[in-house]
């Protein structure tokens, strides 16, 4: 579903090793508090402080605030010299609707484990229940003895959770497959982790990323055309010749570090 290359020089983790959803989910309220709580041209340091000085979170121990730290940290870096973060973090005041899709768009970089779980949610039709005995048989084949079944069973869990915090999954015990409406700024977030890729072009309408917004290739093109309108992205449509770039959103070096590979 996703391209192979991650290039972590630009914030993306690869492997399925390690992974944030082995004890949290997206976190995505603790998330939108902190971003609320913390100046937006902050540094990293500003958010750790925030989070396990001040406790913005509200955590009851001094161990949970670090430990919350650590795994906003591993999903969204909270960095601004980092574009998952830095992107994310400007459109964040603009697109409220958008903010839990680029939030899981973000984790999904970041957590090769919650990856591993989306073509289970995504393939479903509306209205289809998940199946937790169908990803625990495959995670178990794909990542054969690295996990025991305990952990196995909390990454599925907190997966689980992750999808019904984005709105892709309703239900409490039962969870069903709805489709989430994507926004012009969550679209544009999308199509710039394939480009950091370095996927190009119309392709770019066709990536793991995009297939997260719920959104067919003409909904893309609309939400695109509108994204242009705001200036957020660049846009050059001729026929079937597509062009799009992020010259307003990623600096010169990281322009350069998503090459073309795909």
């Amino acid at each position: 579903m996703f391209y192979n290359n991650f290039p972590e020089e630009l914030g993306f983790k690869s492997g399925d090793k390690g992974g944030t959803h082995s004890s949290r989910t997206i976190m995505f309220d603790d998330l939108s508090t902190i971003i609320d709580q913390v100046p937006p041209e902050s540094k990293h340091d500003a958010y750790v402080d925030a989070i396990v000085k001040d406790n913005a979170l509200h955590k009851d121990t001094f161990s949970t605030r670090k430990h919350s730290a650590q795994r906003l940290t591993e999903l969204y870096l909270l960095d601004p010299q980092a574009p998952l973060f830095r992107v994310m973090r400007r459109f964040w005041p603009h697109d409220p609707k958008g903010r839990v899709l680029m939030a899981l768009l973000c984790a999904l970089a970041r957590d090769p484990k919650l990856r591993l779980t989306a073509s289970f949610v995504l393939d479903l039709s509306q209205g289809e229940e998940l199946m937790r005995r169908k990803i625990t048989d495959s995670l178990k084949a794909r990542l054969k003895d690295r996990l025991n079944d305990a952990i196995l069973d909390k990454v599925i869990r907190n997966a689980s959770s992750s999808w019904t915090q984005s709105g892709h999954l309703q239900g409490r015990v039962r969870k069903c497959r709805y489709k989430v409406q994507a926004t012009p700024h969550s679209a544009v977030y999308a199509l710039l982790l394939g480009y950091l890729q370095g996927v190009r072009g119309a392709r770019l309408f066709d990536t793991g990323w995009t297939k997260v917004l719920d959104a067919s290739i003409d909904e893309l093109r609309f939400l695109v055309l509108e994204a242009k309108r705001l200036g957020l992205l660049d846009l050059k449509i001729a026929g079937d010749v597509v062009e799009i770039g992020f010259s307003n959103l990623l600096t010169p070096q990281e322009m350069r570090d998503a090459r073309v590979t795909n």
